[in-house]
């Protein structure tokens, strides 16, 4: 995500890293390229020319010049400003209902009731709630019957009323439904149109009256740049909602959205959607953002969602079988399970330092482990407890059954070889160290 714009702002950077004389003049250049790349990513004017007036301003006021590195600090003084154009702080949800009412709000297409789904999964794995998804989108014919197969994926009953076209008195039934059932979150996934209008405003206020939501979040395309944040304050106006959600922030997105929205409608961004996956769910945090587009990646998100899928005991028990070489396919399976947990592989690399700006142009497929799971699959218990049991005949049936050639299956073999050496290796003089790393980075 905002690829474009962290070339062209590291473009703009290049004559202050110790390429040419720093001068005042150097500085105003640095920063006209700053503005022509946030308005290049869909930043409205204003908000652009504001911000470079502010970074110059403080720039000039922090001595700039005379610093023995000067680049280093307009980059520091950008990332600061970036972050409170952002909102500057994270803000959480308001979960102090019994229940606590969601509403969701957004155009069509949007991913809104996807989103219902990521927020409801999330809030069921992550914050223990029972959760209860409530269909009103009676307009769109797939809206309610899709927003139970994400129910139905993630485990979270859905409200819905056949033949009800009514999206008030459903609601209210909805919330009558969950203090009955001890449901302690109710999320009411709205209708969506595919322009603002009066008849859709008319409706989604009703609704915002009669059940009276301790949250009601704009569900926003990142993708659209400056119509969402268009948008965004029109149904401000009419919502006075309590914060935004940027979906699809993985697409080729120019992040215009993202750096407008807080400005203009002066409400904070809570949450954003990193993919299709029901996990694919982070809580915004602004610096953290600041310094992926700055290209000095998020290694503390890395870190938390590492954590998340962290099994201590089963490191234990990792570690023993490592000891005593009997660490075999089916857990290196596990292990990759874990890592497809944690999110795509371009997301979690762009929150590497470095690595995001480095892999940009390679095309890293979602489903990377796709074939080394085929050919893991394809082996008996036996050949994966004890892969040196494999041999030519056993690989051309591995082969075969997982759909790769017998090449692969040898390289696999001999990676799994090497990586077994080496994790033996680390259990003497650095097998502590490793299983600490392990622990404090969740692997």
């Amino acid at each position: 995500m905002f690829n474009n714009l962290s070339d062209k702002l590291d473009k703009a950077f290049h004559v202050l890293k110790g390429h040419g004389k720093i001068t005042e003049v150097n500085v105003a250049e640095t920063l006209k390229e700053v503005r022509r790349a946030l308005l290049n990513a869909d930043v409205n004017f204003k908000i652009a020319k504001t911000f470079t007036d502010t970074v110059k301003q403080k720039a000039l006021g922090q001595d700039v010049l005379t610093t023995l590195n000067p680049g280093q600090l307009m980059v520091k003084i950008v990332k600061d400003e970036l972050t409170n154009l952002m909102g500057g702080e994270t803000v959480g949800l308001n979960l102090s209902g019994a229940p606590t009412v969601i509403l969701m709000s957004g155009l069509q297409g949007s991913g809104k009731t996807t989103f219902s789904g990521k927020l409801a999964n999330y809030l069921k794995t992550k914050k223990t709630k029972q959760v209860l998804l409530v269909g009103c989108d009676v307009y769109r014919p797939a809206a309610i019957n899709q927003l139970k197969v994400v129910g139905e994926q993630i485990g979270v009953e859905v409200y819905a009323e056949e033949g009800n076209n009514n999206p008030v008195e459903i609601s209210l039934n909805a919330l009558k439904y969950a203090k009955a059932n001890s449901k302690n979150v109710v999320i009411i996934d709205t209708a969506g149109r595919l322009a603002v209008d009066e008849e859709m405003m008319t409706e989604i206020s009703n609704i915002h009256k009669a059940v009276n939501p301790h949250e009601t979040l704009f569900v926003v395309d990142s993708m659209t740049g400056q119509d969402a944040v268009n948008t965004a304050k029109a149904f401000n106006d009419i919502l006075n909602f309590e914060g935004v959600v940027l979906t699809k922030l993985d697409g080729d997105t120019r992040g215009g959205a993202a750096l407008s929205i807080k400005s203009v409608v002066n409400k904070p961004i809570k949450f954003i959607g990193t993919g299709e996956k029901m996990e694919a769910i982070d809580v915004f945090h602004p610096d953290r953002m600041a310094d992926r587009i700055l290209g000095m990646g998020d290694v503390v998100s890395l870190v938390e969602r590492a954590q998340e899928q962290y099994d201590e005991e089963e490191a234990r028990k990792i570690q023993k079988k490592i000891a005593k070489n009997q660490f075999g396919f089916d857990d290196f399976l596990k292990q990759i399970q874990q890592i497809k947990k944690m999110g795509n592989m371009k997301d979690l690399m762009g929150m590497i330092p470095g690595a995001g700006k480095m892999m940009k142009d390679v095309d890293i497929d979602d489903d990377a482990f796709k074939g080394i799971e085929a050919i893991i699959h394809s082996m008996t218990p036996a050949e994966r407890s004890e892969p040196k049991v494999i041999d030519a005949s056993r690989k051309k049936r591995i082969a075969k059954g997982s759909g790769t050639t017998i090449q692969e299956v040898n390289q696999l073999l001999k990676q799994f070889t090497q990586m077994s050496k080496m994790m033996k290796m680390m259990q003497g003089g650095g097998g502590k160290k490793m299983m600490q790393m392990m622990k404090g980075m969740g692997k």
